[in-house]
């Protein structure tokens, strides 16, 4: 492997921490706390829809503003980790974490829902690279580092698998604000056991925390992803040109700057490093082809096929059951075959699963649909798992908190451009509907729109409005899934090349 970046010493690889197991154990509360917001939120979409009457636009803002933000500060709050200590920022961001969910769960409006998931993201941009960078301080024997990954990689599957379920429970049961308060007691013990369990790491010469290069990252990120939005859904119009620039020319700015600080906020130097630019641009492209399917699916199982919450929920599991099961063996299985065919293998079972969706209809069948959704887990657990092993053992540890936030940016980047191009996709093709004579406007807006705007009408016109308007619902989601096939497909091709002779380090 060609690299400009030197492997672990053989000292650091044998060294072995006392109560690291309890530690991780703490750690990967924190990556459940991030999991089961992001799915619960799919399947209240449908109640908050109904609730708050957001837009169509509005309703797409409620779905991607957190990752727009996170994917902004990931960078900045990777290296503040760095800076003033990785344990300090994450119980930090926990505690805003837990605080804000309260906000999120007595939203009473659109923009103030937009506002909260906003704040959010703010608080969760904390989390998870400080999660990965404190493994990569804890574990410094590459096999149990790959085995500490593999198992925070699971946690985050297991997360969608209890976000759902917990969710269509609380949803049966309670308000639609109650999804989000179930993070608060899961905050309440990663504070209380992390204070004692954690051991704090920080880059020993950190320099200054610039905060142009802040202001920079967070303006280009979010300008970018929004004009990247605003194109999708509406063509390129000159204000999503003016903004596309904007966000062009600052993260432009932000890199020359890079390189020409002493102390960077990010160094650039990482990307030189083939296995690290090629594990980071694979998180990206993978992501981008599933969250915008993802977060239209639970919309499907239950406004189209009529399912309750609680079912969509267990309806989902397979994919995080499969996620779990190859996340815990990717590490063993990337060591005895290669990096790349893992990969690559990973990617491609995932992109052939989304072109078997494209076939659903209002009426699939379950084996379909829970084979489709077992097959994307098993492939995204091998997938996601090795290249964050990638990421984390192909940079120096002081610099794990900076990597790990690319990581973490290249996947929240990914689901704020998954949702707005896929999700605009399924949009665009939804509004496009016949729907008989006296359909509001609002039943165009959004799936939830037509069925609120059914229960109105006579029986006649309820039922021709709910079928047009499902169809044309699932016609926009067999598109998506066409279109997140081919990306990843094209995917698995780019890293089978890239990720040639890339290897996980060996115990020493």
């Amino acid at each position: 492997m060609t690299s400009t970046m030197q492997p672990a010493s053989s000292n650091e690889a044998v060294t072995k921490r006392p109560g690291r197991w309890l530690a991780l154990s703490v750690l990967v509360l924190a990556v459940l706390l991030v999991a089961v917001d992001a799915t619960v939120l799919g399947l209240a979409t449908p109640y908050i829809s109904e609730d708050l009457k957001p837009s169509g636009t509005q309703l797409l803002w409620i779905g991607d503003v957190y990752s727009f933000v996170i994917a902004g500060l990931l960078v900045s709050m990777g290296s503040l980790g760095d800076r003033i200590g990785r344990k300090r920022i994450l119980l930090i961001g926990a505690t805003a974490f837990g605080a804000i969910s309260v906000l999120n769960a007595y939203a009473t409006t659109p923009e103030l829902m937009i506002l909260a998931r906003a704040l959010l993201g703010v608080a969760g941009a904390t989390l998870m690279p400080a999660t990965l960078a404190l493994i990569r301080n804890l574990f410094h024997d590459p096999r149990e580092r790959s085995l500490a990954v593999g198992i925070w990689g699971a946690t985050a599957s297991a997360g969608t698998a209890i976000g759902p379920i917990a969710g269509g429970f609380l949803l049966e049961h309670f308000w639609w604000g109650s999804v989000f308060l179930i993070n608060l007691p899961v905050m309440a013990v990663l504070v209380v056991v992390g204070v004692k369990m954690l051991p704090e790491s920080k880059n020993p010469n950190p320099g200054p925390w610039d905060m142009l290069s802040v202001a920079l990252s967070l303006v280009g990120m979010i300008a970018l992803v929004y004009a990247v939005k605003e194109a999708a859904g509406h063509g390129i119009t000159g204000e999503s040109l003016a903004v596309g620039l904007l966000g062009a020319a600052a993260l432009y700015w932000f890199v020359r700057r890079q390189l020409t600080l002493p102390t960077p906020l990010l160094d650039m130097r990482l990307f030189r490093n083939r296995g690290f630019s090629a594990a980071v641009l694979a998180d990206l492209l993978t992501i981008l082809g599933l969250s915008g399917l993802v977060f239209f699916l639970s919309q499907y199982l239950q406004l189209v096929q009529g399912r309750r919450p609680l079912e969509a929920g267990l309806a989902e599991l397979p994919a995080a059951v499969g996620a779990v099961a190859a996340g815990l063996i990717a590490g063993r299985a990337a060591r005895r075959f290669s990096v790349r065919s893992v990969v690559a293998g990973g990617l491609a079972a995932v992109g052939l699963a989304l072109a078997a969706l494209t076939v659903i209809d209002q009426s699939t069948g379950y084996p379909l649909l829970g084979a489709a959704l077992l097959v994307v887990g098993i492939g995204a657990g091998f997938s996601f798992t090795v290249t964050a092993d990638v990421i984390l053992s192909s940079v120096p540890k002081e610099q794990a908190g900076s990597a790990s936030a690319v990581s973490e940016t290249a996947y929240e980047l990914g689901a704020a451009l998954g949702i707005a191009v896929l999700g605009s996709i399924v949009t665009g093709v939804y509004r496009g509907f016949t729907g008989p004579a006296g359909t509001p406007e609002g039943a165009h807006e959004s799936l939830g729109g037509a069925v609120e705007a059914a229960a109105g009408m006579p029986a006649q016109q309820s039922a021709a409005l709910l079928d047009s308007a499902r169809q044309a619902f699932v016609d926009g989601l067999s598109l998506a899934a066409g279109v997140g096939a081919v990306v990843l497909l094209a995917t698995a091709v780019a890293a089978w090349f890239m990720l040639k002779e890339q290897r996980l380090e060996n115990a020493g």
